[in-house]
């Protein structure tokens, strides 16, 4: 559950700043889900503005770019290499833009967000040996 905390009525020096308006919903912001290695599953999520973002659960597949040939195809992903959001979600095998995933095309680097995008996109960073 995301909670209410929004910008703090202090400046780092300690001036007090005073809002514009008050607090509105939207300011919220969403909750982070981790996206997992299985079987794709998707959440829609209403937006601002009556828009619908799906919110990707998990995810088994990517449209990897090939950067020499501009060519995009489906991948299978097998886990997760490097992750520079944060260290630990190499372990947990979780999804975030910039993860460097291993597929069966290559090493490849995420460049959608998966929890807002509803799709995983990436760009191959290193072609698999032998093909």
């Amino acid at each position: 559950m995301a909670e209410w905390h929004l910008r703090s009525r202090r400046a780092p020096t300690g001036k007090l700043l005073h809002p514009l308006r008050k607090k509105r919903r939207q300011d919220r912001g969403l909750e982070f889900l981790e996206t997992a290695i299985s079987p794709r599953k998707a959440r829609p999520t209403r937006a601002l503005g009556g828009r619908v973002k799906q919110k990707l659960l998990s995810a088994e597949v990517a449209n990897v770019v090939d950067p020499q040939t501009h060519r995009a195809v489906q991948a299978k992903i097998i886990t997760v290499q490097g992750n520079p959001a944060n260290p630990h979600y190499i372990r947990r095998n979780i999804l975030t833009r910039g993860a460097i995933i291993k597929t069966d095309k290559g090493l490849a680097r995420v460049t959608s967000r998966p929890g807002q995008d509803g799709v995983v996109n990436a760009v191959l960073v290193q072609e698999k040996k032998g093909e």
